[in-house]
């Protein structure tokens, strides 16, 4: 029996965050960075969440550190959070949810992307179906 391929889609925050990341390294002289960054998307991190898409841990595994994320965490509706997984790749950090549609059918969706180092994803300017409110 043939493994299971989750279907993998970009939601319009994750989009609007790799438009700033490329921003930022294209004014930074640094625009071959974001063309690798999308290489090893497409390469790696999608095929890999396809494949095993709970390959991440769940979000709330470790307690977050900041006030703002916790303010925003519990501005989702209830149970949203427990959805969320991160996956690390290099020094990015993946923010996303799975949903199962069927037996023969499941998505990821990509919500969100930052540097490991950034002080939290922001949910409030998240979008994806899975914790919408």
């Amino acid at each position: 029996m043939a493994d299971r391929l989750f279907r993998v889609e970009l939601s319009a925050s994750f989009l609007a965050r790799l438009d700033a990341i490329e921003a930022f390294l294209v004014e930074s002289d640094a625009g071959f960075a974001f063309d690798r960054l999308l290489a090893e998307l497409r390469a790696t991190v999608i095929p890999n969440l396809a494949r095993f898409p709970r390959i991440g841990r769940r979000y709330l595994d470790s307690t977050p550190r900041s006030a703002e994320a916790l303010a925003l965490l519990a501005a989702l509706p209830a149970g949203a959070a427990d959805a969320l997984r991160e996956y690390l790749h290099g020094d990015d950090l993946m923010l996303y949810t799975v949903s199962t549609v069927s037996d023969a059918e499941g998505v990821v969706h990509l919500l969100s992307i930052r540097h490991h180092r950034e002080l939290s994803f922001g949910f409030a300017r998240r979008a994806g179906p899975a914790v919408d409110p």
